[in-house]
């Protein structure tokens, strides 16, 4: 089956090209068909990507929901002749629709928890997307092994929860045909998105760290595609996730996405820890939004714990067999006081942990023995390996020691449930405990505190509300290290770690008055009433929605080949410079400026060797010889090797130190261009810069003629960028009298005289022009960096200000496709150079021998 929508790529394969300028009335089609097609391998090359520059004209949004597993329940026939479907009430995929738009079309995307014959997957395809709009991912039994009990639950599950594999028997080593098959599976999820989609209209929300580089599959075909991202579990801290081998592609991966969620603030700050220490990107918070610019996409960060699904819990509170089970609970527990733990039986889960906290509490407060009780409900199992037996066989044991212990005819004080539980009975179970225990070791949110907190409240018209009625009062013992624990404000929180005191605060909940107990209660079923699984998913898709907004005004290009492919995101207007344009506006002048930076736009940044090449000395020298042309090398480097390289050059105007030195030709003394000549700052500013080299490794100051530079390009990235603030600060609060302007960059803290800026020297070198009668009618000016954006910026407000005449043409260009305020691009130094051999033909030689040399 394959979506209308897609079918133009076939078009294109096909060679059924349209007629180009012909236009149509738009029909909308069909969301899917079933005619037989062939989809081209995502790896083929990116020219297929979708690109339209026009929105879709289809007023309906749709979404495409992606996990791993679909939110249904299969089972097969009694007569073993196909299946039965139903949705998986107890799903969050499900759950999360009542958050979105009423009118919104959700479709899913996943694979089945069951084995479906090869013969039959086209049937079951075609009744889940008829009756449950449902898309099934069909894994191959090789791939699925090494998918998800391997690479997912051998590499990334250890690992998000701070598990290292020290050995070859402790969490395994690094297996990298896992990893291939983590690929390969991704490739077939985005297969199965490809085949269904409609890239201008859709969402698409992908759903844990199973799927974390399906964002680059998707991206690849389509460069506009509105795409959020959440995570389920914790992201562990950079210090844990740089060992993993493949760090760099999922976080690349993720990066493709629109909108990455996290369920709490650690975890998205481990998260933009590890980009900015990996790849060098930086974060920066606007109105509360906290984005990541990455080749001029804003990449949102969204931080919100998903919550429960209050309708599903109340149903479940005014069911008759609950009613039963709670009464029935009741009397088997009378006069005890009851603590439950409700865990699945996972290595993090810290159910050992709670135990030994219960036989601590039991032996230091006698008061409890034959009193307090521990029910520990255990769900089975989804993992597999000897770390998990082992803690199998630790639990088993400590419960049985505990219960040999202090046991006694008629009471246990360990009830140990290790079978799968309804939520009926898990929220009769709920009613009757006086307190919850988490005491997980680390865990992605875990939302059974906000299950007991709702169940403990109870719903008008149930026996059990109305026996609670004036008691509205639950107490949480809950693990500082599981997503929920920042929400719970009133829960006492503890390091599972620590029996001891793990041991007290359930103690304490049990012994707390009851007016407290009511009041904590309170305040915790209003955050978790308020803020559930609908609210989280209005959160995140409004954040998708607002993050993806300015998509199809944006000029977008792919670049990169695997996982190192992005999308180059760019205003409309900004477009590659025509050298055709250029030459013919050159032509057509008669007073040109042009202004080169050095370092990165006539020259590589990666060269050994930075005197120029004898092609640059050439071509300068011949665009220099036409008496039409002004030409600056306008660069941040001294004077004196600027001097040494273009010697040759006599005719060629030199900018200095951002413009701090200038001389017109080679025949004409160095003008200092800053306000003041008084160099006594730099004794106050470099005893500050040192101070800080000295306790910042990787760092260095550079002295120039007129500036003082600390560079921390080498040091560790977090504490260089927290230095470079410290430092700003301090240079700013102990110069605030001098004539100088500390500014930071890229890796950088600058101090320089005030008025000092490529920007004064391009509008000084105008001026100077225009004043000689020779108003500039063509402007050139080509850089690569920040400091030339001040270039770009001042010719852009040129013409408002009158400096240059509203006929000039202006070239204002960028080296390399970002985010800039020129409006033209060059591709790398090779294209800056080939430009400058262009503009050198088409130059006019002196007229005669005798003529006066173009320097003013």
């Amino acid at each position: 089956m394959m979506s209308r929508s897609y079918t133009n790529l076939l078009d294109l394969a096909s060679g059924n090209f349209p007629v180009m300028g012909q236009t149509r009335e738009r029909k909308r089609l069909p969301r899917v068909m079933t005619v037989p097609g062939v989809i081209s391998e995502l790896d083929d090359d990116q020219a297929n990507s979708v690109n339209s520059d026009v929105p879709s004209s289809v007023v309906q949004d749709r979404v495409i929901i992606v996990a791993n597993q679909l939110p249904v329940k299969a089972k097969r026939r009694p007569d073993n002749k196909g299946w039965s479907f139903s949705w998986d009430e107890d799903s969050l995929l499900l759950q999360l629709k009542d958050g979105l738009p009423e009118d919104m079309e959700v479709i899913y995307v996943g694979s089945l928890r069951v084995d479906v014959d090869m013969s039959e997957q086209e049937d079951v395809s075609q009744l889940l997307l008829d009756r449950f709009k449902c898309v099934p991912a069909f894994l191959p039994a090789d791939i699925l092994a090494k998918f998800y009990h391997g690479f997912c639950k051998q590499h990334l599950w250890p690992l998000f929860h701070y598990m290292l594999p020290f050995s070859a028997t402790h969490g395994g080593r690094f297996d990298r045909s896992l990893w291939e098959a983590y690929v390969s599976a991704n490739k077939i999820f985005s297969q199965r998105v490809i085949e269904v989609i409609n890239p201008e209209d859709d969402y698409v929300w992908i759903h844990d760290y199973h799927l974390m580089v399906l964002p680059t599959f998707l991206r690849r075909r389509f460069n506009r595609l509105r795409m959020g991202f959440f995570l389920h579990s914790p992201f562990p801290s950079s210090e844990i996730y740089r060992t993993l081998p493949v760090r760099e592609e999922i976080l690349k991966a993720l990066l493709n996405s629109d909108l990455i969620g996290f369920h709490t603030f650690d975890y998205a700050r481990h998260f933009l820890s590890c980009c900015s220490r990996m790849l060098g990107l930086e974060y920066q918070s606007k109105r509360g939004y906290i984005g990541l610019e990455y080749y001029g996409r804003t990449v949102g960060i969204k931080i919100m714990p998903v919550g429960i699904h209050m309708g599903q819990i109340e149903s479940v509170l005014r069911l008759a067999d609950k009613e039963w089970r709670a009464q029935e609970l009741k009397q088997q527990f009378e006069g005890k006081t009851v603590l439950l733990g409700v865990d699945d039986m996972d290595i993090f889960k810290g159910v050992d942990l709670k135990l030994l906290a219960m036989e601590h509490m039991l032996k230091q407060h006698t008061k409890w023995q034959g009193r307090a009780v521990l029910v520990q409900i255990t769900n089975p199992a989804r993992g597999r390996g000897k770390d998990l037996e082992e803690i199998q066989a630790e639990i088993h044991s400590t419960c049985k020691r505990i219960n040999d212990t202090y046991g006694r005819p008629g009471y246990e004080p360990i009830v140990f449930i290790d079978r799968p539980v309804s939520l009926s009975e898990r929220a009769a179970y709920y009613t009757i405990a006086e307190c919850v225990v988490v005491s997980a070791v680390r865990d992605g949110m875990n939302l059974t505190p906000y299950e007991y907190v709702v169940c403990r409240q109870g719903v008008s018209g149930s026996e059990s509300s109305s026996e609670l009625s004036g008691l509205k009062k639950s107490m949480l013992v809950v693990s500082e290290f599981i997503g929920c624990s920042p929400s719970l404000s009133g829960a006492i929180r503890v390091n599972p770690w620590n029996i001891e005191t793990t041991a007290e605060a359930m103690h304490e909940a049990i012994s707390m008055a009851n007016a407290e107990k009511q009041l904590r209660h309170e305040k915790h079923y209003r955050y978790v009433s308020t803020h559930d699984v609908a609210y989280w998913a209005k959160s995140f898709f409004q954040d998708m929605e607002r993050t993806c907004k300015d998509h199809f005004r944006r000029r977008c290009w792919g670049i990169g080949l695997s996982f190192g492919f992005r999308v180059v995101a760019l205003d409309p207007n900004f477009r590659k410079l025509s050298i055709d344009a250029l030459v013919s506006a050159f032509l057509g002048s008669k007073n040109r400026a042009i202004l080169f930076d050095y370092d990165g736009t006539v020259m590589p940044q990666t060269s050994i060797n930075k005197a120029p090449s004898e092609e640059v000395i050439s071509n300068i020298n011949t665009l220099c010889d036409d008496p039409k042309n002004t030409v600056f090398v306008v660069s941040g480097r001294g004077r004196e090797s600027l001097g040494k390289w273009f010697a040759p050059c006599k005719k060629l105007g030199i900018a200095a130190e951002h413009g701090y030195f200038m001389r017109w030709s080679a025949d004409e003394d160095w003008e200092v261009c800053g306000q003041s000549a008084d160099f006594g700052w730099m004794q106050i500013a470099e005893p500050v810069m040192k101070l800080y080299t000295e306790s910042t490794d990787g760092s260095s100051i550079e002295t120039k003629e007129s500036a003082l530079v600390w560079h921390h390009w080498d040091a560790d990235p977090i504490f260089g960028s927290s230095q470079a603030k410290e430092m700003l600060d301090h240079l700013e609060s102990v110069l605030a009298n001098e004539p100088v302007a500390v500014k930071s960059g890229q890796f950088i803290v600058e101090v320089k005289p005030q008025g000092v800026s490529k920007g004064v020297v391009s509008e000084k070198i105008f001026t100077a022009m225009a004043e000689k009668g020779r108003q500039v009618d063509f402007v050139l000016c080509i850089g690569d960096d920040r400091s030339d954006e001040d270039m770009f910026e001042i010719i852009g407000s040129a013409v408002t200000n009158g400096v240059l005449s509203s006929n000039t043409s202006v070239f204002a260009c960028t080296v390399g496709q970002k985010p800039s305020k020129a409006k033209y691009y060059l591709d790398d130094t090779a294209a800056v150079v080939n430009m400058l051999v262009a503009l050198a033909d088409a130059s006019d030689p002196p007229s005669s021998p005798n003529e006066l040399p173009r320097s003013i």
